[in-house]
């Protein structure tokens, strides 16, 4: 005889349905409701996909996926959900995926100015002592939470409904990830510490093509050189130099197999002095030199592989 299914199950399997229904093929289909996405793939990667992750919620109502930052891996499935508080350049990979039960996932970016909001009603008196983290994170799943998501995946399909009711639940979801166990951690977005660390990314992101000093990061972030890059590496796993590289890697890609801009070229765009150094760093980070990575990824008909914004 099966298990009675629980709550967190029919939430999940009403969340899959409703994600399927918005996302008909393959791919990241944006909703009638700001920041509310529903995002299929009917078979695992074949290769990993490089891009940057805005802050977000990510629940995976059917099939697996891994994202990498840096060296480290965050596994996240059907019992676990995905939260990221800063803009990161990542590698992910769908682990679990197939035609019959394609991948389906909810994502939510949060709107950072009403999350500030609603850090100060989550937390009257201040945001409880938390140790230093990661920028992403996963966490347990929670009934309520996935209940909610499909709530708002309902209102999808009702824009007359969504536009007065889908502000009510995205707000119910900020609450009851800030009021969770590993609410004080998405707090830290509301931290001066954070934020400071907030407009040195910000920087990165518009001018990754430009010469950056630490010492000017520093001075933007009103902190001092050596605390700058403890507090970014401590939320990014990497340096502001290592941020700024992977971002000029992962462009760089996305002009060559977009564009069929060779390598010098592109090395340049992207803020390379030194065409060798830039071979270097890319077969590194990507595991083959330009050339020879346009050719396999051409060859495989990988292009969808190359690069995603979300």
């Amino acid at each position: 005889m099966n298990a009675p299914s629980t709550s967190i199950d029919l939430s999940l399997t009403r969340l899959a349905g409703l994600l399927a229904a918005n996302a008909p093929q393959d791919g990241t289909f944006a909703t009638c409701i700001p920041g509310v996405h529903a995002v299929r793939a009917a078979n695992d990667s074949a290769e990993l996909v490089h891009g940057l992750h805005r802050p977000a919620l990510c629940i995976v109502a059917q099939g697996a996926k891994t994202v990498m930052l840096g060296d480290e891996s965050y596994d996240y499935d059907p019992s676990r959900m995905l939260i990221f508080s800063l803009d990161l350049p990542i590698a992910a990979m769908i682990r679990q995926a197939s035609v019959a039960a394609p991948y389906l996932s909810f994502r939510f970016d949060f709107d950072l100015d009403r999350l500030a909001e609603l850090i100060l009603k989550a937390y009257p008196d201040g945001v409880p002592p938390t140790r230093p983290g990661r920028a992403v994170y996963v966490a347990q799943a929670s009934a309520e939470i996935v209940d909610a998501a499909a709530r708002l995946m309902a209102l999808a399909s009702r824009p007359e409904d969504a536009a007065l009711l889908a502000p009510l639940v995205q707000d119910e979801i900020m609450l009851r990830l800030l009021r969770g166990p590993f609410g004080a951690r998405l707090a830290q977005l509301g931290k001066i510490e954070t934020h400071r660390i907030g407009k040195v990314v910000a920087w990165i992101r518009k001018h990754f093509d430009q010469p950056m000093r630490i010492d000017d990061m520093a001075q933007l972030a009103h902190m001092s050189p050596s605390s700058l890059h403890g507090q970014f590496k401590s939320l990014t796993s990497m340096s502001p130099l290592q941020f700024q590289k992977t971002l000029r890697l992962q462009e760089a890609r996305r002009l060559m197999l977009a564009t069929g801009m060779d390598a010098n070229l592109a090395c340049q765009r992207v803020g390379y002095l030194s065409a060798s150094q830039f071979s270097r760093e890319y077969a590194r980070h990507f595991g083959n030199a330009p050339t020879r990575d346009m050719v396999r990824l051409r060859d495989a008909g990988l292009a969808s592989a190359v690069s995603f914004t979300q």
